[in-house]
């Protein structure tokens, strides 16, 4: 990827869902940029389609028409096999609910991606990862183990361990209490301070969307406006 090219860039996206009378048209034209190393906060009301948009620029969704460029690759022309390895390697996810597998340890949680690509060592980076997350005494435990907190955590390190040069996070402290929440945006801000990422937001606190460089607001499936986060007090 040039330097000068953006980490994101979405032209005229439209994107529908469902099948039949029940297929609802979710983004309409929506077109946006992002620049490397930007950090950016995507707000607006339930069902504006902020997440939506979130897993579009993941790969996750499809969109009917326009087109979507992550880090220099056209992510929507791209087969399944392509973008899941693409996804492996380029794009950090982070989702409200942790999605981590029941069955797995947090260091094998965190180990999978890596494993999944072929990364030697992968093993020895989960411990890594997991310790800068403050958890290199839970390795061992299960999810069911772990509280709401702790398995955010695990699912951050999940996230940040292959690298990724974008990182999406939605609604990341939606499911945990203020002051558990609050520690883990200062880890997911420490993070991606130390690997230079991008950083995408979803997020319904007004506080959160301040600390990024910019905030994008959606409305009814459109992208309503694009300004500079107001400065910290």
């Amino acid at each position: 990827m040039a330097k000068d090219e953006p980490a994101i860039e979405l032209a005229d996206v439209d994107l529908s869902l469902g099948e039949g009378v029940a297929r609802v048209h979710i983004l309409h034209g929506v077109s946006m940029t992002i620049g490397r190393g930007e950090a950016v906060g995507l707000v607006g009301a339930s069902g504006s389609g902020k997440s939506t948009l979130l897993m579009t620029i993941a790969g996750l969704e499809r969109p009917d028409r326009g087109s979507v460029v992550v880090d220099g690759q056209r992510i929507d022309a791209m087969g399944e096999d392509r973008l899941a390895r693409f996804r492996g390697q380029r794009i950090g996810i982070v989702f409200q609910s942790f999605h981590l597998i029941p069955t797995m340890t947090a260091l094998e949680n965190v180990a999978a991606p890596l494993e999944l690509a072929g990364v030697r060592h992968a093993f020895a980076r989960a411990a890594a990862e997991l310790a800068l997350v403050g958890l290199s005494d839970r390795q061992r435990h299960y999810p069911a183990q772990l509280s709401g907190g702790e398995q955010q955590r695990v699912a951050l390190a999940r996230a940040l361990v292959p690298r990724p040069s974008v990182v999406i996070a939605d609604e990341p402290t939606g499911n945990l209490d203020e002051v558990t929440g609050g520690a883990i945006i200062e880890l997911l801000f420490a993070a991606r301070a130390r690997s230079g990422a991008t950083l995408v937001l979803v997020t319904h606190d007004a506080a959160l969307a301040a600390r990024c460089d910019r905030t994008l607001r959606m409305r009814s499936g459109h992208l309503e406006a694009a300004a500079p986060a107001p400065a910290a007090a």
